[in-house]
């Protein structure tokens, strides 16, 4: 998953770079307010793309004594920080370049063509760096063996744990919405000759980008605090436990994601008597495998079991167990 990451921010990358060079031009050629807001739009997105791949590269850095859980939450800090310097930087600059215009007596555009012309090349590249994001949420579903539809793609979208493709797809859906909007302008202030057409879209255009990047730091909020795994694979955890026939009941289960595909789970059980000490060690690494089957993981290193029974504790590898009276 974190290879396809990598796939989307690059495509993106390389995308807005070229984009960005181009409405520059465009800007300096035409004078449009919404240009400029374009260009500031997508000269952030470059240098978001450049820090998303900065958050996938020191994610996977080893654990240390400081850090034994890893760093994985490196890719939610550093979409954090991509979303507030959406917001910050392409959001304020395209107010400031819109509120501006509205009271500047001089602000004319020229060479409407020039501003067309980049925009659709900038639409073009911007849909196919969505297409390859969108794709990934696609493949993510068909690989569980489940039907696309719109339902389940919202689904995805909202219970997904990868802010890099969250962002790539806020960021080119931000995009595309941009470039209309943009192109809407220029078009009615060159028919009418009313530049205040021109100044709005700039400042609509800042208002879609703070809109985007509070969706980005809200979700991003979420997971640096510790947000849980999504129900489905809570009750997919619990139903393949308690097929086990040794468990009784599930008693807690708590989890937090570390990593878009690094969890810890912590489970309490409650299990038979008359059981002896291999049993229950047989009994926690079957509850092991099986937590690790749902959650498709190779490692078992984030996941800790506690049984209770009516018998003298036992402590199993990095499992605890232990009696309640």
């Amino acid at each position: 998953m974190v290879g396809s990451s990598k796939r989307a921010v690059y495509a993106a990358l390389f995308g807005n770079l070229g984009i960005s060079i181009a409405k520059l031009i465009a800007a300096l050629l035409t004078g449009s307010s919404a240009m400029w807001s374009e260009t500031y739009h997508s000269f952030s997105d470059t240098f978001n793309q450049v820090l998303l791949l900065i958050g996938i590269k020191t994610s996977s850095k080893v654990p240390t004594e400081r850090h034994p859980f890893g760093f994985g939450k490196e890719q939610f800090f550093w979409s954090f920080i991509v979303a507030t310097l959406l917001f910050g930087i392409s959001g304020i600059l395209s107010f400031e370049k819109g509120f501006t215009s509205i009271y500047d007596p001089i602000h004319q555009i020229v060479n409407t063509n020039v501003s067309y012309v980049i925009l659709l090349i900038s639409a073009i590249f911007e849909g196919n760096a969505l297409r390859i994001a969108f794709n990934l949420f696609r493949h993510t579903i068909e690989a569980r063996g489940e039907k696309v539809n719109l339902h389940k793609l919202f689904t995805e979208f909202q219970e997904s744990k990868d802010p890099t493709i969250l962002t790539v797809i806020v960021e080119d859906s931000a995009a595309l919405l941009g470039i209309a909007i943009a192109a809407i302008g220029i078009y009615l202030s060159d028919v009418t000759n009313n530049m205040i057409y021109d100044a709005i879209s700039s400042i609509l255009i800042g208002a879609v980008l703070m809109l985007f990047a509070f969706f980005l730091a809200k979700e991003n909020r979420a997971l640096l605090i510790g947000e849980a795994m999504s129900k489905k694979d809570r009750v997919k955890i619990i139903d393949s436990v308690l097929k086990i026939p040794e468990v009784n009941r599930v008693i807690t289960l708590r989890t937090m994601h570390f990593g878009p595909n690094d969890v810890l789970v912590a489970m309490e059980v409650s299990i038979v008597d008359n059981i002896n000490t291999d049993q229950i060690e047989q009994v926690i690494d079957t509850i092991e495998e099986r937590i690790k089957s749902v959650l498709n993981i190779g490692t078992s290193s984030k996941i800790y079991v506690e049984v209770e029974r009516d018998s003298c504790p036992v402590n199993s590898k990095n499992y605890q167990s232990h009696k309640k009276k």
